[in-house]
This record gives C-alpha cells, structure tokens and sequence, in this order.
C-alpha cells in the first residue's frame, strides 16, 4: 500500500505541469524535419568518433531563449534527438554538471573538423 499523496486536492500541486507536458504535443514533424534528424544523428556519430578520442566531451549549444550555453555530454544528445523522433518533443533535461567549457565545442566546429578529416585523407 502506497502513503496517502500529499498533494492530492492541491490545486498547487507541482505534478501538474508535468501532466500538462503529456497534453500538450504540439504539431508533428515534417517529413523534413525527420531526415534533418537522421542526417544529425549520424553527423553526431562521425563527430564523436573523431574527436571523443581527443577530449572532447560533447556538443556546446548556445540557447536563444535563455541567451547561455547549453553543454550535452555526446550520449545526452543522441538521446535527446532520438526521443524527438520517436516522440516529436524533447522532454527537460538535467543539464552537464559543472562542465567545463573547454571539453565541448560546437555543432559548426565538429562539421568543419570533420569536412578537415576527409579532405585531408
């Protein structure tokens, strides 16, 4: 037997905005946007492959909404981006724990390291 919920009847109750997470879909994405995502995913593989090796530690992403650096560990992200075509929506996330900067680079650093990689082979 479960203890009573504490929050039962609270018209306060912080799980509602988890519940209201489910309600609210949005729209489904394209067809598109699919391959944009398939095509990330497996960039996402060339980049961790060539530079997991070399230190890096994972993506670094500047957000437009809260105008700060969003640092995803490599694993973090493909899950991330799995779970948005799966589930066409992302769910929050806990964010790197005191990461350092100089392990992450960003998105256009892995393509032009990568695009250095192949050219230069």
């Amino acid at each position: 037997m479960l203890p009573p919920d504490p929050f039962a009847n609270d018209p306060n109750d912080p799980a509602k905005s988890l519940d209201a997470m489910d309600d609210d879909r949005g729209e489904p994405i394209s067809e598109a946007e699919r391959a944009e995502l398939l095509a990330d995913l497996a960039d996402l593989s060339i980049y961790q492959a060539l530079l997991e090796p070399r230190g890096v530690q994972g993506i670094v992403v500047d957000c437009v909404d809260c105008e700060q650096a969003h640092f995803h560990e490599w694993h973090l992200l493909r899950a991330s981006l799995e779970q948005l075509l799966t589930d066409e929506r992302m769910r929050p996330h806990e964010p790197a724990f005191d990461p350092d900067p100089h392990d992450y680079v960003s998105w256009e650093y892995c393509r032009g390291f990568a695009d250095g990689v192949t050219t230069a082979n």
